[in-house]
């Protein structure tokens, strides 16, 4: 799977529950970003003045995306999410 423009495909990092003893406490109070891996960068694109813009991120790199927005992908029994370069609210 390639993602193309300026795309990027993320593999989302598995949030592990908290536990008092022996009580699963949901994280349901607060709105968080999506946390994953890049496996996939699109190359860029072209603006309206036809000037190519290349992508700047790269794979492997570890980003936080809105909670809102990035699509679901499935693709061979596993889960991905792809949305514009410009939706990433932060790399770590």
């Amino acid at each position: 799977m390639e993602a193309v423009f300026n795309n990027i495909i993320v593999k989302p990092q598995v949030e592990e529950e908290k536990m008092y003893g022996n009580i699963v406490v949901p994280d349901l109070g607060k709105e968080k970003g999506l946390r994953g891996t890049i496996v996939s960068v699109g190359p860029g694109y072209f603006c309206a003045t036809g000037t190519f813009i290349p992508s700047t991120l790269k794979i492997g790199q570890e980003v936080i995306l809105p909670p809102i927005g990035p699509v679901k992908i499935e693709n061979e029994g596993q889960e991905y999410w792809s949305c514009n370069e410009q939706n990433v609210l932060a790399i770590i």
